[in-house]
């Protein structure tokens, strides 16, 4: 059984993360993840070769964005949400694109 290493919460990086979602596929991972909950690699990987999604796992993981476990033969994948909320306040709904920065809401007013 493959066993996925994780950092901590509290060692993430929002370089790290900007990095991480600079890949549109990788972002696009993300929002899917947001929207739907904890998926396999098949469910996301829209017919990419399994090594192009094994790198694209492997950047969003170091950058604290999902979690990946073994169950059986599959590989769940959750957004880390909670977690990087409690670090990031506001980061993930920026991400998601579901806030509106608040320059904006003052000059609408």
């Amino acid at each position: 059984m493959e066993r996925y290493t994780h950092p901590s919460i509290d060692a993430v990086e929002t370089c790290a993360v900007f990095h991480a979602l600079s890949d549109p596929f990788r972002l696009d991972i993300v929002r899917t993840l947001a929207r739907r909950g904890p998926l396999n690699c098949a469910a996301l990987s829209c017919d990419r070769p399994r090594s192009t999604m094994s790198h694209h796992f492997r950047v969003l993981r170091e950058a604290g964005l999902v979690r990946t476990a073994t169950q059986g033969t599959e590989h769940i994948n959750t957004l880390r949400q909670d977690e990087l909320e409690r670090r990031f306040p506001g980061l993930v709904a920026l991400i998601l694109g579901t806030t509106v920065p608040p320059e904006l809401t003052e000059t609408a007013s």
